[in-house]
């Protein structure tokens, strides 16, 4: 039906569809040149998983920046191979894996965790000369209490995560590094989130301590 110029159609059974006479102007393109945003982890996993290269190689560029530095921050004999090593294992069992962009985070350090007790146990048996591994000053902290580890500066930062002991380095930097939740940390090294809550508070604590001593020291 035409009403002064206007054409309504209204087929019954259908929506109703009006056009008011008006050119309907097309969605503008995305200017030349302009990035586009990376997809979410759980996507990138998604695609992942159904084969797509171009995703797993995104998830590495994403994600292994934050492995090494946790690998180096335990001190780890060869952070970048073993980095490859924990990837290489992802690709090969990433079908067996279910779960959010969170439960990969966590399936990955927990990989990445177990690897570095692996080539710690090495390290044991066989000596090797030190290097200096410090930690990658690309890759955020998360929002773990930002407030005590603000101040600390990266050239004695691997000499402050030395003073704690073994546990409460696993949890701080699982904590930090990882950017894990305590219920993650907990289910990882199989330990009871009230007792990771208190490892991680006694850790900062020392911590602290340890900042206000070297300050003190510094202004004599």
């Amino acid at each position: 039906m035409t009403l002064n110029g206007h054409v309504s159609a209204t087929t019954p059974g259908s929506d109703a569809v009006q056009s008011t006479g008006e050119r309907t102007q097309p969605a503008s393109a995305p200017p030349a040149g302009a990035v586009r945003p990376v997809p979410p982890l759980a996507l990138l996993v998604d695609d992942a998983r159904a084969g797509c290269p171009r995703a797993f190689e995104r998830i590495y560029r994403l994600l292994a920046g934050q492995v090494a530095s946790y690998l180096r921050w335990h001190r780890a004999s060869d952070p970048d191979g073993l980095t490859n090593d924990v990837f290489a294992q992802v690709h090969r069992k990433l079908s067996t894996f279910e779960g959010d962009d969170q439960r990969f985070r966590s399936w990955l350090f927990t990989i990445a965790h177990h690897r570095m007790i692996d080539d710690r146990r090495r390290a044991n048996r066989e000596p090797q000369m030190q290097s200096d591994l410090g930690a990658d000053e690309s890759v955020g902290w998360g929002d773990v209490e930002e407030d005590a580890f603000a101040v600390m500066a990266h050239d004695h930062v691997r000499d402050l995560v030395a003073v704690l002991s073994p546990d409460q380095r696993d949890v701080v930097l699982l904590r930090i590094v990882a950017d894990l939740s305590v219920e993650e940390v907990a289910r990882m090294l199989d330990k009871r989130e009230g007792a990771v809550k208190a490892l991680q508070h006694r850790a900062l604590a020392t911590l602290r301590r340890h900042l206000k001593a070297r300050t003190r020291t510094a202004a004599i």
